[in-house]
């Protein structure tokens, strides 16, 4: 006579289950945090040889170390926490793949119901834990033996939603007894896996002719910012619909759109700061694709322009803070730009074009003269020669705050590498975390970061010895919160009350610390040092730190020094 399962053998059945139909989907790596209630979940995944089980003792590490391995493989990673404060832990990593639409699966344990609302330690409310934040959250109770033929339907049902039409996080609130170690049982049979096929989402006819009438504009822009980054097809497509209208394309580096190609504009930021530049390439129209750039400059131009602006993103999201967008297409990028090139007149001539291609040109000359004159480390340079350093095949993590911006504004293209950043909420959350993620695809990996930035996740460097991952992290350290410098609350507070609350200086020597994890890493203060410091790191791999000493007060006068180089130079040439 056949006995039931006792329900730590349930359980342990359950999550088994659970894992494997993840991996019949495509899950290959899980980031967990130690912790008792989520044994049954935690054990099925490292008995399983197909699943990578990455352990951080932080959850809001392991999170975002979790959000760096999906959006670098555009698949979903997993992440699993125990029950309470633990699960708090992985908001902001939430927030971030929801609005950078990254998906993840978000596993919290949990106690059972019997548990809840009498005071148990380690338990919070944990329903609905991310609110809107996640595409589905699901509370799930203990599990018993008669719900195993819906076992896989849940697991399969989690990761559609997650990689649905606009992808990003799902949380499943998983509760187990004590006790938690079980043997786990014969699975459930494995379901025949759905061959969805792909739909490229084009425009309708009539929507297409509407839109298509309305850019049919001699002077016109396309603008590529980030959300998640365009794959080659969709860039190479862009920049078609470009030539064929005559438009420059201005890119952010996240957003996979800088080809390094004629049509290219790298230094739109210091064109735009001069306001006879700026007046004269007044567009009439504009396509802007994914989020928005990091250049202030730019947005104030799009938003002041008078343009008729469209909007194109594949999930049908695309920012408009300043209420400009006339229509927001969803919908293929790639399709949608071989449509509007099929139904717009071609450019009558390349003059508009020229006249952009020929003053970034001015503008690249005029920033190279006045690094020239700087052989000590500075953060322009800093972007520039580690974006050339890196291998076609590489990743290079940037955080937010100076280093993105420096990266959009000055950096050449390298076609192959791949830009990531946490620009979703535009944080300067678990960048740290996100890069080592990055890097445990095996890509060689760079991560540029500010010492604020990187002294907000220094966990993210526990354990990274260990973790036989080729990281190079690049800290600009100017001993404080550099980008307030250019706000302002510079001007306008007086410095020590200024100090206090914005330039934060904080006194760390960021060698020590990362040696203090194990990690080994070294002090530059010259341009060249810096470059043979990252040359070094790249060619002996493993994860290292090089921290780039900087002033923040320099800083802002290279900048100005910068942007009035390039105006002098574009008066110059006429």
């Amino acid at each position: 006579m056949d006995t039931e399962p006792s329900p730590p053998d349930v359980a342990a059945t359950y999550a088994a289950t659970l894992v494997d139909e993840w991996v019949a989907l495509g899950l290959t790596d899980l980031a967990v945090s130690p912790g008792a209630r989520s044994t049954p979940m935690a054990l099925a995944f490292a008995e399983d040889d197909r699943v990578r089980v990455h352990v951080h003792h932080d959850e809001r590490s392991a999170s975002f170390m979790a959000l760096g391995l999906a959006a670098a493989t555009g698949r979903p990673a997993a992440v699993l926490c125990t029950s309470g404060t633990a699960a708090v832990q992985l908001h902001a990593a939430v927030v971030e793949a929801h609005h950078a639409c990254v998906p993840l699966l978000v596993l919290t344990a949990d106690r059972p119901p019997e548990l809840r609302g009498v005071g148990a330690p380690q338990t919070i409310d944990q329903r609905g834990l991310y609110g809107t934040a996640v595409r589905w959250s699901c509370d799930l109770g203990p599990p018993v033996a008669s719900g195993a033929p819906h076992w896989r339907g849940l697991a399969a049902d989690a990761w559609r939603r997650a990689t649905g039409e606009r992808p990003g996080p799902v949380h499943l609130n998983l509760a187990f007894r004590e006790p938690l170690v079980g043997t786990p049982g014969d699975l459930p049979p494995a379901r025949p896996l759905d061959e969805e096929p792909e739909v490229r989402r084009g425009l309708a006819e009539d929507e297409l002719d509407r839109i298509a009438a309305d850019l049919a504009q001699e002077r016109g822009v396309v603008v590529a910012g980030v959300r998640t980054a365009l794959d080659p097809v969709d860039a190479v497509a862009v920049h078609r619909l470009a030539a064929h209208l005559g438009w420059p394309v201005v890119a952010d580096a996240p957003s996979g759109c800088r080809l390094g190609v004629p049509g290219d504009v790298l230094h739109a930021d210091a064109l735009l700061r001069d306001p006879g530049f700026a007046a004269e390439h007044r567009p009439r129209a504009a396509l802007r694709i994914g989020g928005l750039l990091t250049s202030k400059a730019l947005n104030r131009w799009l938003a002041t322009s008078g343009a008729f602006q469209v909007g194109l993103d594949r999930y049908g999201v695309v920012p408009d803070p300043d209420r400009v967008i006339a229509v927001t297409v969803p919908g293929d990028v790639a399709t949608v730009c071989d449509q509007l090139r099929g139904a717009t007149p071609p450019a009558r001539g390349d003059a508009w074009l020229r006249s952009w291609l020929d003053a970034d040109r001015v503008a690249a000359d005029a920033i190279a003269r006045v690094l020239a004159r700087h052989p000590e480390a500075t953060e322009p340079a800093a972007a520039i020669d580690l974006m050339g350093l890196l291998s076609d095949d590489g990743i290079l993590v940037v955080s937010s705050s100076m280093p993105v911006r420096d990266l959009e504004a000055f950096a050449a293209p390298r076609p192959g590498l791949r830009v990531l950043a946490n620009r979703g909420a535009n944080g300067i959350d678990g960048v740290t975390s996100t890069a080592v993620g990055a890097a445990l695809t095996g890509a060689p990996t760079a991560l540029l970061i500010g010492d604020v930035a990187f002294l907000h996740d220094t966990n993210g460097l526990l354990g990274l010895a260990g973790r036989g991952v080729n990281l190079v992290v690049v800290v600009i350290d100017n001993d404080g919160g550099g980008i307030f410098s250019f706000l302002p609350q510079h001007g306008l507070v007086a410095r020590d009350r200024f100090e206090q609350l914005f330039g934060t200086p904080h006194g760390v020597d960021l060698v020590r610390l990362s040696e203090a994890h194990g990690v080994p890493a070294e002090r530059v203060s010259s341009r060249a040092g810096m470059r043979a410091a990252v040359a070094g790191a790249l060619t002996r791999g493993g994860p290292r730190v090089v921290v780039v000493e900087t002033d923040r007060e320099a800083n802002v006068a290279l900048h100005a020094e910068i942007a009035d180089g390039v105006v002098r130079a574009l008066s110059a040439s006429g």
